[in-house]
């Protein structure tokens, strides 16, 4: 035999691998698995490597549901690996709800997401439950939606959101009734219609491991309900009822980046007053290869391009930019310094506009008791904000599962990776619609009022202080070196940041303020500058999370001096420049920390 052979022999099992192949409900992985399995067998090198990839174990189901690339095996997105984790689901909701439990169903247009959903649509209906279907091809924030209006007991969207078009995703939501069935009532009314956590994530996983082959599990052929596009009605009639309008004529681009979402933004923007749109017409239909970006992600540099070369064409005051299931949008606005003619806000200068907007409504009419929230790892800025407001601020662990169930108060929530939460009664989740109306309406407000965007964030800033962040993402294909480079912080952190010395080093796996344990470390030195390092939960990476300090009280010296210098010169200053005459030293600041980081990890 040879050593290819032996290896293959001692690496895994090939009667597993054609035993997966004969329960594989698809004829194309089993098709395509059966090849590799036969080069794998002659001697080819990379098919057994391939083969040992996809048979190191079942693709993990955790509270971000699955997540994976589509092809065969039992570490990919298949139909195999679906089924099986839908019969886990009804599985689980039988124990806790019982027999007619609901769950709701959505897809986007991503490869197989139609038949994974279908897939799942058949095993719930086969299980007992009620499986409602929504509209193929529909953004993620409309199963959120679908799920709190309907008062089902779950939900699935089958979606990647943002991932490389090679994948795919099954994300999971809860109701209130399973969630009262594991836990205190408290937790229910705040979780209910969000996406899954623990203990709710290992009970579900724990089901699905017992499911014994994919023939075992019971389909249906009919039997669920199909909701029609009144849904869509409705969850924009939700939207109009927020009570934002436009306020000015405002030319608007929009783009979908060949996600699922052009149809309805545009709709959302429309019934309230946005007339003045401009469509990126190469990327609003859905398509799965996204061929026009090489990732995306409108977080990703090159993404907007497009958008950048309309906007600059009609002249337009604001880009607005979905991720492909529309969950996240990302907002860019004119800025005459910017060689392209428009500078993308970050995702922390959003959720600071969107939480002083909505602090500032709710405070003019005496509203008690509004909570607001964001990850940790996002700005420090929105709690100095809603504090002037009169509002508490809290914090949670980084993503919307653990955001939008923050408190039973809640009015907003953010996260610095472009994802918003306004109506989270209804919308228990990140809505990159709703929340790009909410934000198209205050800049149609602040241009009727002789204002702009970058005036208000000056504003709140000359009030608050400045807080300057900025990302830093190491990708790496041997993810051993993520654990590596953590125990290298937790062992021997940095001594300064930006020549200001670390005060505090604080690691999130013993917990933090109250929040649950969490792989990080957080830094902060005596200048108040914050970096917080953990490693990514979708993506082969370790992120970093910056940010600098300005105090008001630096703000206003930085303003008189300014306004001495021009007085000399007979000149007379904007009183907007205050804060923007300290942008170059905080991003000097955070270039240094940013340099400092990458000599200190030299990944």
């Amino acid at each position: 035999m040879t050593r290819v052979a032996d290896r293959f022999t001692n690496g895994f099992d090939a009667e597993v691998v054609r035993a997966w192949i004969a329960d594989d409900p698809d004829p194309q992985t089993a098709i395509s698995l059966e090849h590799i399995l036969a080069e794998a067998e002659s001697g080819d090198e990379a098919a057994v490597a391939d083969l040992e990839d996809r048979f190191s174990g079942p693709l993990v189901f955790g509270t971000a549901g699955l997540r994976g690339e589509i092809a065969a095996g039992p570490n990919r997105m298949n139909r195999a690996v679906v089924i099986r984790a839908a019969a886990g689901l009804a599985a689980f909701l039988a124990d806790t709800v019982g027999e007619g439990f609901q769950v709701v169903i959505g897809c986007d247009a991503r490869y197989k997401s139609a038949e994974f959903a279908a897939d799942t649509a058949a095993v719930i209906t086969a299980a007992g439950g009620v499986a409602i279907q929504l509209p193929e091809q529909l953004p993620t924030p409309l199963l959120a939606f679908a799920l709190s209006q309907r008062g089902a007991d779950a939900g699935v969207m089958v979606t990647a959101s943002h991932n490389p078009p090679a994948d795919n995703g099954y994300k999971v939501y809860l109701g209130q009734r399973p969630l009262q069935a594991i836990g205190s009532e408290a937790d229910a009314e705040a979780g209910a219609g969000a996406q899954i956590v623990s203990p709710a994530d290992a009970l579900i996983a724990e089901k699905i491991s017992a499911v014994e082959s994919v023939t075992s599990v019971s389909r249906a052929e009919s039997g669920w309900e199909h909701l029609d596009e009144s849904i869509v009605e409705d969850y924009l009639s939700r939207i109009d009822d927020l009570g934002v309008r436009a306020e000015s004529d405002l030319s608007i681009v929009l783009t979908s980046l060949h996600g699922v979402g052009a149809g309805v933004a545009e709709a959302a923007l429309t019934r309230t007053g946005f007339t003045n749109l401009h469509p990126v017409a190469s990327q609003q239909a859905p398509d799965p290869d996204f061929p026009t970006v090489s990732f995306p992600n409108p977080e990703e540099a090159g993404a907007l391009d497009e958008s950048f070369a309309l906007a600059r064409e009609v002249g337009a005051e604001l880009i607005i930019a979905n991720d492909p299931d529309a969950d996240r949008f990302s907002a860019a606005i004119p800025d005459e310094s910017a060689a392209i003619g428009y500078r993308q806000l970050s995702g922390d200068e959003v959720g600071l506009l969107l939480g002083e907007d909505l602090a500032g409504r709710l405070a003019k009419s005496g509203s008690d008791g509004a909570v607001f929230a964001n990850s940790i790892v996002s700005s420090r800025a929105l709690a100095a904000a809603v504090k002037s407001h009169g509002f508490a601020a809290v914090n949670t662990l980084t993503g919307f599962k653990w955001i939008s169930r923050a408190s039973l108060g809640l009015v907003f929530g953010y996260e610095e990776a472009l994802g918003y939460c306004v109506d989270p009664m209804i919308v228990r989740d990140k809505d990159g619609i709703s929340a790009a109306v909410t934000f198209a309406a205050l800049a149609s407000r602040l241009k009727a009022a002789g204002s702009s965007i970058d005036a208000e964030l000056d504003r709140i800033r000359n009030r608050d202080g400045y807080f300057a962040t900025a990302p830093l993402s190491f990708r790496l294909d041997d993810v051993s070196l993520i654990g590596t480079a953590m125990a290298k912080l937790r062992e021997n952190p940095p001594a300064a940041l930006a020549g200001s010395p670390v005060a505090a080093v604080h690691d999130l796996s013993a917990g933090y303020e109250g929040l649950p344990p969490t792989d990080g470390i957080l830094l902060l030195s005596e200048s108040n500058s914050r970096v917080i390092v953990r490693p990514s939960g979708t993506e082969p990476k370790l992120k970093c999370y910056l940010e600098v300090v300005a105090e008001p009280s630096e703000i206003q010296a930085a303003a008189e001096a300014d306004a001495r210098a021009a007085a000399s010169a007979g000149v007379r200053l904007p009183t907007s420049s205050a804060s923007a005459s300290l942008k170059p030293a905080l991003t000097e600041r955070l270039n240094t920390i940013t340099t400092e980081l990458k000599t200190f990890f030299a990944l």
